[in-house]
């Protein structure tokens, strides 16, 4: 007779490399659709509210998405059960999505159902790890709590009227977080499989770095005119230059620090980068990608609006602070981080200064020129530290 812990998905600890499959790609598809609902929302002329906005509906589909990433991670499962469960959270996220435009109004009560959905879901994926034995035990309180508790209040909130439902949806989030943090890495059953981690946030990156990309294009239906391609043709140059750097020096440099630390060491250093400071590194992005849609659509006026403005320089700006704070995370001198942070930060909010007086191709380029200047450093900074022996 088996006992009760054969049946539970056993964590994985191989160094055997691993790839994203078939079901996480198909289960980001859904991020597809709420990626461009978000940058939907910013298009335009935002204020700062419709910032708040989208950073508050942005964080708990993310927040949900690395949970899940994590426990794909340490859970080589591929069973009927999880795929279904995969499945489910799917459909919960769709209806977030979907909710996403009156998410600040009418369809809130659907928002907070559908995110408690993704708790019941995570619970189901972590429970098993409850069997397993000692000393690989999870115990049974941290995914009651941080799940079914979860879950269960953020279904209530759902008979919260608004306003009041949005302070109560901070404080579930934050409490959330707050048993994440910790715990540091306490009762993890297994260990990460870097490779893995780095791939599946890699592909999140490309996924609003692509929602960018198919901004450019659709704002073209709105205006078809030689200066309208000449921005596109910027933006997409921006757009490249930021894959360049980050798919060969920001993704390599994880994968290398990650994979060395070690035990609980990986555990954290993954939660802080991949789980909290890559929120800032895509949220950024999507608001790129609202920006660059907008200056398409207005090439033909003498500047762009202040809010577009905001979306453009402030996310590039946003983008450069949250790998600055990877780096320093990752150990690196803070003087070494400087040199190319102050001005990736600068220039942007600079650009925001003068924006009045600037045409929307103008802003584009001097954007897209800061990033190739970036991308041109840190390839100096890499050959020169190959060239350097030892």
């Amino acid at each position: 007779m088996s006992t009760p812990h054969t049946t539970a998905p056993s964590p994985s600890p191989s160094p055997e490399p691993r790839h994203a499959g078939w079901l996480e790609l198909f289960f980001d598809l859904v991020f597809v659709a709420f990626v461009a609902q978000l940058s939907h929302g910013l298009h335009g002329d935002p204020s700062w509210r419709d910032f708040g906005v989208f950073l508050a509906l942005y964080f708990p589909p993310w927040w949900m998405w690395a949970n899940l990433t994590v426990s794909a991670n340490l859970f080589k499962d591929d069973s009927a059960r999880r795929r279904l469960a995969m499945l489910a959270a799917m459909l919960c996220l769709a209806l977030m999505a979907a909710a996403v435009p009156e998410a600040d109004g009418d369809r809130a009560p659907a928002y907070a159902l559908g995110y408690a959905g993704t708790r019941l879901v995570l619970l189901a994926l972590w429970w098993p790890a409850t069997r397993f034995p000692a000393p690989q035990t999870l115990p049974r309180w941290r995914p009651l709590t941080y799940c079914l508790l979860s879950a269960l209040l953020w279904a209530g909130s759902a008979a919260v009227p608004a306003p009041w439902i949005y302070p109560v949806w901070a404080g579930l989030l934050i409490a959330e977080m707050i048993l994440l943090l910790t715990s540091r890495g306490r009762g993890v059953p297994g260990r990460l499989h870097t490779g893995h981690l780095v791939e599946r946030v890699g592909l999140f990156v490309i996924i609003v770095l692509g929602e960018s990309v198919l901004a450019l294009i659709t704002s073209t239906d709105h205006v078809w005119t030689a200066a309208a391609g000449v921005v596109a043709v910027l933006g997409f140059v921006l757009l490249a230059a930021l894959w360049w750097s980050y798919f060969d020096f920001a993704s390599t440099a994880a994968e290398r620090v990650i994979g060395t630390a070690g035990g609980r060491d990986a555990y954290l250093l993954a939660r802080d980068v991949a789980g909290f400071l890559h929120f800032f590194v895509t949220a950024a992005v999507i608001s790129m990608a609202a920006g660059l849609a907008t200056a398409v659509e207005e090439s033909g006026h003498d500047h762009l609006a202040r809010g577009a403005v905001w979306a453009l320089c402030g996310g590039l700006a946003l983008y450069h602070a949250a790998h600055a704070l990877i780096a320093l995370r990752f150990g690196r001198p803070l003087r070494q981080v400087a040199v190319w942070a102050v001005p990736g930060i600068g220039i942007p909010l600079l650009v925001v200064l003068g924006a009045d007086t600037l045409a929307p191709w103008l802003v584009v380029l001097l954007l897209a020129a800061e990033a190739i200047v970036h991308l041109l450093y840190a390839k100096a900074l890499a050959r020169r530290r190959t060239a350097l022996p030892g």
